[in-house]
Order: structure tokens, then sequence, then C-alpha cells
């Protein structure tokens, strides 16, 4: 996964952001991390390549059902249940938009595997870069005997990637635009990396830098950087639980078994009494030790952006060695600047991407 990460950062993100760059091109850049997640969460599923992210941006009808179903899931948190299923069994309003989105969803599972099965497929032992996670489901008897549990499981893999990775970056990006002194730490921090690579010859481009997520992954600052910006801006910014058994919270209200627990994500990371009065600034420093070489230690009740214990999300290292290659790659080559006059706020969903998305604008820095 590190490899078709790197791959798709010199060859699909580099080029087109080049290109964006060269035509001075305001563009949005949520969106354009949504195709490169995309992308990249798709590769190792399906081991075929979507091709959403390319200059041309071809149509993402998938992704806009992914959207859909986000958007529905949070209308189904804020209405008793009995409205939302009688609004499905009538197939109107939210629940009607939800039914069309399985079917494109549905849809582009079933061209994936179409593909997938084209395309020569040889798993080597030794060569785990030949095996996806669909074969792994192919040859478990019990996804086997049920198709749809084999497409409804690939289609929450892809939705937890992209909504995840695609959905931080744009937030990061928007963070680091507006404190160019974190920038600026950050490729103080990349520095020595670009310099080894270029005494060595190690960098294949010219004019780019790709730094390699063995490289990243021990860069302190960033970490720091992308930490508070996933306090502010958590992905997905509510989480539901269920009480298993009657409860006393510390507040002292009491949870009977059965009943549901809407915890805001989002507000905890800006409540005073947890992050201090600072709270909603955007200040890495706060996730660094006294000295500035090794991050504080937060317990991860307290930062729940990957949730916490039992339910601590599987993908986390994946998210930040994907998340510190594509950063890292673009905040060393590329200066990007907000286009000013937009009004950044958040979609009314279950993942918190920007309503209006986020107009940038690239220029490429002279090194």
């Amino acid at each position: 996964m590190t490899g078709s990460c790197r791959d798709k950062v010199e060859n699909g993100l580099l080029p087109v952001l080049m290109h964006m760059a060269s035509t001075a091109t305001p563009f949005d850049l949520q969106d354009l991390t949504t195709r490169l997640v995309f992308d990249m969460t798709a590769a190792p599923l399906f081991s075929v390549d979507p091709g959403l992210l390319s200059p041309n941006m071809p149509p993402m009808d998938a992704a806009a059902a992914m959207d859909t179903v986000m958007e529905v899931a949070l209308f189904r948190h804020t209405v008793p249940a009995s409205c939302w299923k009688a609004m499905r069994r009538l197939n109107i309003g939210p629940e009607r938009k939800l039914a069309a989105a399985h079917t494109v969803l549905g849809g582009f599972i079933e061209e994936m595997m179409e593909k997938r099965k084209k395309k020569e497929h040889v798993a080597n032992e030794g060569d785990p870069s030949s095996v996806d996670i669909l074969s792994s489901y192919i040859d478990d008897p019990d996804y086997q005997q049920n198709d749809g549990l084999l497409h409804a499981t690939l289609i929450n893999y892809t939705i937890a990637g992209r909504d995840m990775i695609g959905t931080a970056l744009t937030w990061v990006f928007y963070n680091l635009a507006q404190n160019p002194h974190v920038m600026s730490a950050i490729r103080n921090e990349l520095s020595p990396i670009a310099s080894r690579k270029a005494a060595t010859g190690a960098n294949n481009s010219s004019t780019m830098v790709i730094f390699e997520p063995e490289e990243t992954k021990s860069l302190v600052y960033m970490r720091a950087a992308l930490h508070e910006s996933l306090r502010l801006h958590p992905p997905v910014p509510i989480e539901r639980k269920t009480a298993v058994a009657d409860d006393v919270m510390p507040s002292g209200h009491v949870v009977h078994a059965g009943d549901t627990l809407l915890i805001s994500l989002h507000f905890m990371g800006r409540m005073e009494g947890v992050w201090g009065k600072d709270c909603r600034e955007y200040n890495p420093d706060r996730w660094l030790s006294e000295d500035g070489k090794k991050l504080r230690y937060v317990p991860s009740h307290k930062f729940l952006a990957f949730s916490s214990g039992p339910r601590l999300c599987l993908g986390k290292d994946v998210s930040f060695m994907q998340m510190n290659t594509i950063v890292a790659a673009m905040v060393w080559n590329f200066d990007v600047e907000v286009v000013e006059g937009q009004r950044v706020q958040p979609k009314m969903s279950c993942v918190l991407q920007m309503k209006n998305g986020l107009m940038v604008k690239l220029k490429k820095r002279d090194m």
C-alpha cells in the first residue's frame, strides 16, 4: 500500500498540480483530494485504478453517491426512526435519494470487479503487492454465498478511506494556508531529507521532490500539524453509541440500556476545559514536548479523531502514511493560496466536508 501511495503521488497528483500551477487556474482542492484518495483506496481494494485524478477531471458519480449516503445518514440521526422508515417505504425525500445512491454504488462495485476479472491477476506469495483486498473476500465462503454482503463490505472500505483522508487533507491545507509559519516549519523539517535526496540523486524528477513514506513517518512537527487539524476538523464529527446496560454519566445523567448517544467530536475538540483557552486556535505546538523534539502523549479518549479503545480505527497508521506523503509533496513543491472571498463552512453530513469546496491557487516553488 505504501508503494501504491507513492506511485499515485508521483504519477497522478504532482503532474495534475503542475498543470494547475502552470495555468494559474483556481480549482477546488476538496474535489482534487477526493479524486486522489478515491483512486488510492480503490487500487488496493480491486487492483484497479479508476483514474478519477486527471487534468480533465472525469465525472465522479460514485463519489457523489457516497456524499448522498453520508448526508442521509445525518438526516436519520436527526429525526425519529419511524419518520425515515416511513419515507423509505414510500420512497420519498432523502430516502429516495439514498436508494438511487445505492444503485450507483452497486454499479460502481460491479464495474470495478469486472475490470479486475479482465485484468491478468496472479497472486504470488513472494509479492504481497500482487494481492488485493477483494481477493481475500472472494475466497471466503461467507462472502461467496452472499453478494450483498460483499458489495456492502467493499462500499464500506471505499467510503471509509475516501472520506477520512480526503476530507482531512482539505482542512489540513486550509489551516496551513491560514498559518504560513506552520507551512514554513514543515518545510524546514523536510529540508534535510530533500537535501539528502539531491546529494545522492535519489529523486528521479529534476523538478519535483517526492518523499518516501518511510522518510516522513518520523517527522514530529508534521504529525503535530496533522493532529491539530484533525482536532479542530475531525472528518467524522459525530459518533453514535448505544448503551448496552443502564449507567450514570459523570454529569449525573442516567442512561438506560438501548439509549442512543450522539457524541460530538467536533465540539469536544473545541472545549476550553479540555484544550485550554486557545482551544479554537490552530496551534500544532500544543502537541509537542517542551523541547519540541517529540510528540506529547495525549490519550485517545481525549483525541477521538480515530476513535478509542477496541473501536480504534484499524486504518489509522495507513491514514497518516498517506497524509504524510501527500502533504510533504504538496508543501515542498508548491505554494498553496486560498482564494479570497469564498465562504468556508461545513456541509450538513456525517462527514465534515466543506459545503462549497475549497478554491485554491498553486504556484511552483523555486528550489
